[in-house]
């Protein structure tokens, strides 16, 4: 039972410490849509998600006006349409009249986005998966709430790097056609390695094959409930501030897991996983950077910046997992840089580069996320800080994923402009040297030698 104190603390996390729900999002099967015949493939993609997620919305925001949680978007994951496509699709023409119909879908049930088109190649690319890569620029273009996600990379199989050479283009010519709006089709673009099948975040959702045919995950939220916390044992000692974060995250992920159940009960939906990930919003006080500041830092970016990260990463799922049977997704800290305003301020004071926040990358299960950069950057070069990154994901065992936003007719010095979520990001210089000779290589860069476990 929540007794008066308890229900009083939740109260104050929600009212003054930004506290939400960030994401119910229900993944759907597409797997019996599958058809040879592109309208058909089309139609049965239209009516499988508007008869699954006919209710979400309404359910959502009934929870959330009988609990006053605020939950903030309502969301969809499809199994990778790389591999639903693949019969029907012949060239990548096909694939965006795919989006398109999801897109359709997605705004018929009135969620705020759709995540899944998507292709699975950490191994290599099949001709369709190709297509749908190559698809990705105007798919994102036409339509508004369509998500793309590329898995290229895996601790068991290796990085494809073919596909990596090919998603620098493709992310460069996203942007191009996303121009007006400061490049934004970018935003909805991630390249992961070792990408799980139950992530609730956008833009990489999707509904993993070894997902049943519908799922309900909820991916939490609370930097601000976090980083208050903390404010309260200034000058402590690790171990007051390790168990201070557990707690917090305890208590977070419980509101996560409450609003899970009664989405999952009223839907008639199982149940997936609780996404423990502290997702920042460009709301003052709601930052994963000033809670590493709350820590002891000057700024995001300093000397123990890293180590910060991992003991943050470290208590919150230390502390959620005791709140929820079923974690999974993502869970780490995102570390945006558009969508955290303590991010932003580190960047303008010239305390955070990326090469700082790769480091970063490697303790914090995300990756380099929402980064924008010159208009003006090689393809190539895309290409280089997507392997890095991949790499990082590949040794460590662990989800990495990049998110890189080549704004066009801006550089170093300007902002971006997303608005809601997404905030504003500054133009990030990136390293003016050439990686051209090693991205033009064909093939992949074999797995690890601790892989190999069987």
């Amino acid at each position: 039972m929540i007794n008066i104190l308890e229900a009083t603390e939740t109260v104050k996390m929600i009212t003054q410490e930004n506290l939400d729900v960030r994401t119910i999002t229900m993944g759907i099967s597409l797997l019996d849509c599958i058809s040879s015949d592109p309208d058909e493939l089309c139609g049965n993609i239209y009516r499988k998600i508007t008869t699954c997620a006919r209710d979400l919305v309404r359910v959502g925001n009934e929870i959330e006006r009988e609990y006053g949680i605020p939950i903030v978007n309502k969301r969809i994951s499809v199994t990778p349409v790389g591999l639903i496509g693949a019969s029907a699709c012949s060239c990548p023409e096909d694939f965006v009249k795919v989006a398109r119909t999801l897109d359709e879908a997605a705004k018929a049930v009135g969620v705020n986005f759709l995540g899944g088109f998507s292709a699975v190649v950490s191994k290599g690319m099949t001709q369709a998966e190709e297509n749908l890569i190559r698809a990705i620029p105007q798919a994102l273009a036409s339509t508004d709430y369509v998500c793309a996600s590329v898995n290229v990379g895996s601790t068991k199989t290796g990085i494809d790097m073919d596909a990596i050479r090919l998603l620098g283009e493709i992310i460069l010519e996203t942007a191009q056609l996303t121009k007006e709006n400061d490049s934004m089709g970018c935003a909805k673009l991630v390249v992961f390695c070792n990408a799980p099948d139950d992530n609730p975040f956008m833009a990489g959702a999707f509904h993993g094959v070894t997902e049943g045919d519908t799922v309900i995950n909820v991916g939490v939220s609370g930097p601000g409930v976090v980083k208050t916390a903390l404010e309260s044992v200034r000058g402590e000692n690790f171990e007051v501030l390790c168990e201070t974060i557990k707690k917090t995250a305890f208590k977070v992920t419980r509101v996560g897991q409450l609003v899970a159940q009664e989405a999952s009960r009223r839907l008639g939906v199982p149940f997936g996983i609780i996404d423990l990930s502290l997702a920042p919003t460009p709301a003052v006080g709601d930052s994963v950077a000033d809670i590493l500041c709350e820590i002891g830092l000057e700024y995001a970016g300093a000397p123990g910046t890293t180590a910060a990260l991992a003991l943050l990463n470290d208590q919150v799922k230390k502390g959620g997992v005791m709140a929820s049977s079923y974690v999974g997704g993502l869970s780490g800290a995102f570390i945006p840089v558009s969508e955290d305003q303590g991010m932003i301020d580190a960047v303008e004071a010239g305390a955070l580069g990326l090469e700082k926040l790769e480091a970063m990358t490697c303790v914090c299960s995300v990756g380099l996320d929402m980064i924008a950069v010159p208009g003006d950057t090689k393809a190539s070069t895309l290409s280089g800080i997507i392997a890095d990154e991949m790499a990082i994901g590949m040794v460590n065992s662990k989800t990495t994923a990049v998110r890189l936003i080549p704004v066009i007719g801006k550089g170093v010095g300007d902002q971006a402009q997303f608005g809601g979520l997404l905030g504003h990001a500054p133009i990030m210089p990136v390293n003016r040297f050439s990686c051209e000779d090693f991205i033009s290589r064909t093939g992949r860069i074999p797995a690890p030698i601790h892989s190999f476990k069987n």
